[in-house]
């Protein structure tokens, strides 16, 4: 029977408004952001391969899954999702699946747990990385993350002090911070890279921080943002231990040679090391403890004061 008129403009409508909603449901897509969880290496690959769900098989590699993952996150990207990418660690998403009584070899198991890194794990937002340049930066993420937790752990576990009550882990943050500005302004203009190392029953506790300082502005230099968290956080912990531990400054200035200074972590002190000591320190193979040649253009400076010569602690 031919269609009348009547029913080929309700079939119109019918399209109009289906097509209309699928332009709202997208358009509402592009307001929910996506996460998604990034296997670290070839290791992590292999262990998520033994779920029988998991999307890839025996037969790829973690090259394929890495292009893939690079793919989908053009996809998204070029939809104008916004995409935060997050460490998916096949341990710990063992564990997840265990304490909340879930099946792991389940997508949906899948999902809850990215989910759940959105909200407490280390993620990066996706600005079109390449995908070799996005794992080392959130390993590096999550290394800094679990450094600076076992820090604050140590600190919250350092206890008061036995003759004012003072609450050690505290006062050596403030210590650590206030350490740190000096650090900076004795550094003077220019770009510092400093590194701290302490050893802890656990691990070694290591920080890097970045600062820049330029010439002719008002005020003490300004340290702010994650790094100088992690940093002064894992010194506050080596003054708060009172064990061995070290601190180095090396400086970059524009139009001279690079100046490194450096520093001893002693009884809750950190002491200034002699420009000998630093030349020995840095000419040192830390592994097999042979000399090694200075570099050229670098200039060995003492350290200078930085923390309370008679801290009560």
């Amino acid at each position: 029977m031919p269609r009348t008129r009547h029913d080929t403009g309700q079939t119109t409508a019918r399209t109009a408004r289906a097509g209309s909603r699928t332009t709202r449901r997208r358009m509402l897509r592009r307001e929910v952001p996506s996460t998604v969880g990034l296997l670290a290496d070839a290791g992590d690959f292999a262990a998520m391969r033994g779920y029988r769900s998991f999307t890839f098989g025996h037969h790829d590699d973690y090259g394929d899954y890495l292009r893939h993952v690079d793919g989908l996150l053009r996809s998204l990207a070029a939809q104008g999702i916004h995409t935060t990418v997050a460490l998916f660690d096949p341990d710990e998403y063992a564990e997840f699946c265990r304490e909340h009584g879930i099946d792991p070899d389940t997508a949906e198991a899948r999902t809850r747990f990215t989910a759940e890194l959105a909200g407490a794990g280390t993620v990066l937002p996706y600005t079109g990385q390449p995908i070799d340049e996005l794992v080392p930066l959130l390993v590096d993420g999550a290394v800094r993350q679990a450094t600076w937790e076992y820090a604050t752990t140590l600190l919250a576990g350092v206890g008061s002090c036995a003759d004012c009550g003072e609450d050690i882990g505290r006062a050596s943050f403030t210590r650590a911070t206030e350490a740190l500005t000096r650090l900076v302004e004795g550094a003077g203009p220019g770009h510092h890279h400093l590194v701290c190392s302490v050893p802890a029953q656990d691990e070694q506790l290591v920080a890097v921080l970045h600062a820049e300082v330029v010439a002719d502005r008002a005020g003490p230099p300004r340290i702010e943002g994650r790094e100088s968290l992690d940093f002064v956080t894992v010194l506050a912990a080596g003054l708060a231990l009172g064990g061995p531990g070290g601190l180095v400054l090396r400086s970059t200035i524009e139009g001279s040679g690079d100046r490194v200074h450096g520093w001893r972590l002693d009884r809750g002190r950190l002491v200034p090391l002699s420009a000998a000591a630093v030349f020995n320190a840095y000419c040192t193979d830390a592994d097999t403890g042979d000399p090694v040649a200075p570099e050229s253009g670098v200039d060995y400076c003492p350290g200078y004061e930085v923390d309370d010569p008679a801290p009560h602690h």
